[in-house]
């Protein structure tokens, strides 16, 4: 179901998280430049912010991976791509993350690698909707 990014981050903001300790992974870095329509909010964060939420949610674990899922959002946790180090440490993912608006955004060039190992069509998608749009804003 496609969602509107500003009610997904109103949803988010009502968690709240300090704001430096998490990031917005996944479709959200698409849907927030507009690239493409979204439906949910994957997002990563600091170990300790995901301690915390396990005591206050369920983890489920589906595929091998450990998530939280919160309404329309979804806390990334172990064995989930999007933590995975050989795609930059988590911690670091979230520091050098593109701030928009207020919220923190994983970088283009990382979700694009990501999504370059995954074989799902729509992952292979958004690799050529993410290439499309680098090559039209970096110079």
């Amino acid at each position: 179901m496609i969602m509107n990014i500003d009610i997904l981050l109103s949803e988010l903001d009502k968690l709240n998280l300090p704001k430096d300790k998490y990031a917005i992974t996944s479709s959200g870095p698409m849907g927030i430049r507009n690239i493409r329509e979204i439906g949910d909010l994957d997002i990563i964060v600091y170990p300790e912010i995901w301690q915390d939420l396990s005591k206050k949610y369920k983890i489920v674990i589906e595929n091998n991976i450990n998530s939280i899922y919160i309404g329309n959002m979804q806390i990334l946790g172990d064995k989930s791509i999007y933590t995975n180090p050989k795609f930059g440490d988590l911690i670091s993912q979230i520091d050098n993350a593109d701030l928009i608006n207020g919220h923190r955004y994983v970088q283009l060039k990382t979700v694009l690698e990501i999504k370059k190992q995954k074989d799902r069509q729509k992952d292979i998608d958004d690799v050529k909707l993410i290439e499309d749009y680098l090559s039209k804003y970096l110079f």
